[in-house]
């Protein structure tokens, strides 16, 4: 006898055996993988990773079409001047966070504008 079916007994709360049915399928075992290869291989390149999209987004509404080119594995180019600055300022912040949440990298390359490079694409400063 299990121990939670000792307990329910000994409370008086009869009646769990209806939970004790054994599954029909395997076990689901899958081996172990660090995460550092588990986040490659969710976010590998689906596309040519020598593409470059330029976005320049008005308002803070675009954010999902940058997303959509990072997670696909492009390198994009994200021009916030013609954003008001409390919204440059959200953008530059949701860009960060879709960077750092696909472990890629984000880096300002001149006033206003940025680079969001996916993990599998280098960048050289010098």
């Amino acid at each position: 006898m299990g121990a939670v079916r000792k307990v329910a007994g000994y409370l008086g709360l009869g009646g769990l055996d209806q939970y004790d049915d054994p599954y029909d399928e395997e076990p689901y075992e899958e081996e172990y993988m660090p995460a550092s290869e588990r986040a490659a291989r969710r976010w590998r390149a689906t596309t040519d990773s020598s593409r470059i999209v330029m976005v320049q987004p008005l308002k803070y509404n675009d954010a999902p079409m940058i997303g959509q080119h990072f997670r696909d594995g492009q390198t994009v180019i994200m021009d916030v001047t013609g954003m008001p600055m409390p919204e440059a300022t959200r953008m530059v912040d949701f860009a960060a966070g879709l960077a750092y949440g696909c472990e890629g990298r984000i880096e300002r390359i001149a006033d206003r504008v940025f680079l969001l490079a996916p993990a599998h694409v280098e960048i050289e400063t010098s």
